[in-house]
């Protein structure tokens, strides 16, 4: 099971958010620059910015309330969960991000997810965590990370916000805690693949996931988001460029893509593992309702029956979306 960076979710109150605005390709009319409209809801983002930030900082306090340690919040930390609380205001209020679907459940799940583009800087992530908002999640999410932040000393420190490296036993010891877990099977491979494969589901026969959950009785419950594969260009995922350079046996690494994006330009391998100014694609999130193994099933069939289930729902998607972009390749 790989993964790249999300750090952990926490149940928070939700935020109040604005009517969304129009996509790129066309839709509700904006008001006009300048006008007492337009002003109101800049004044709005700000009063909504300034409460996450707040709320952010407020939640970080009251988990260290009761320490035994007098000092203040970390400040790492409190930056990193700033961030976090941002970044899903980010992909509400720039990307549009619309949620669809539900889900409730007494026990912990095993969420799987697809990605969008990128390692620490995925759209897909945040579109995610503003699921696990809108969702009102009764107990925590441990994501399963991909072990390269370890591997670059990079690890402890995320650590403190409940990220683990993608292994069998922080799987099952998430699970014996009472934890929800998120997955994304395809890792870099599906993390970086081209511009013309954005709307492909790419797990490259990865199973781990779909053991899992035959293992631990958890049910799993599918989470697919679009558009982030239109934030920028990539020409090629570069797997053959990784290879070339031994990244598989170094850093567990099979993809190195070439891509343009803003401010980079032209760049390989940079993108992904360095922010970047994602162009204002929209973002929609559907939650699939839960999957259960089948009597018969091996964890191979489990686990494409799960992919062909996501990439249903990921064509679907792309078949009812207006891009100013071009065509994809779904398959």
């Amino acid at each position: 099971m790989r993964v790249l960076l999300c750090p952990m979710w926490r149940p928070t109150q939700r935020i109040a958010r604005s009517t969304a605005v129009a996509d790129l390709a066309g839709g509700d009319k904006r008001a006009a620059p300048g006008s007492a409209s337009t002003n109101d809801s800049d004044r709005d983002d700000l009063e909504t910015l300034s409460e996450a930030l707040l709320t952010a900082i407020e939640e970080d306090i009251d988990e260290h309330t009761g320490d035994d340690s007098d000092a203040l919040p970390d400040a790492a930390v409190t930056a990193l969960k700033v961030l976090r609380r941002v970044g899903i205001e980010f992909a509400h209020r720039y990307h549009r991000l619309d949620i669809e679907g539900d889900f409730t459940s007494s026990e912990p799940v095993l969420f799987v997810a697809n990605h969008g583009f990128g390692g620490v800087f995925d759209l897909n992530v945040l579109a995610v965590f503003a699921t696990f908002d809108r969702l009102n999640l009764d107990r925590p999410v441990t994501v399963l990370t991909h072990e390269l932040f370890w591997t670059l000393k990079a690890g402890p420190l995320i650590e403190p916000l409940g990220c683990r490296p993608a292994n069998w036993e922080n799987a099952r010891a998430a699970f014996q805690e009472g934890h929800h877990v998120l997955v994304l099977p395809g890792g870099d491979v599906d993390a970086f693949k081209t511009f013309r494969d954005r709307n492909k589901i790419v797990f490259a026969g990865r199973t781990g996931f779909a053991r899992l959950s035959m293992e631990t009785g958890r049910p799993i419950v599918p989470i697919v988001t679009i558009g982030a594969g239109e934030s920028l260009f990539v020409i090629s995922d570069g797997q053959r460029l990784a290879r070339a350079l031994r990244l598989d046996k170094r850093l567990r690494t099979k993809a190195l893509p070439v891509s343009v994006s803003l401010p980079w330009g032209l760049n390989v391998g940079a993108v992904g593992l360095l922010p970047y100014i994602p162009l204002p694609t929209k973002l929609r999130t559907r939650v699939l309702p839960a999957l259960s193994p089948q009597d018969d099933e091996s964890p191979t069939q489990f686990a494409a029956r799960v992919q062909i289930e996501m990439q249903h729902a990921l064509s679907a998607m792309a078949a009812e979306r207006r891009s100013a972009v071009g065509k994809s390749n779904p398959t």
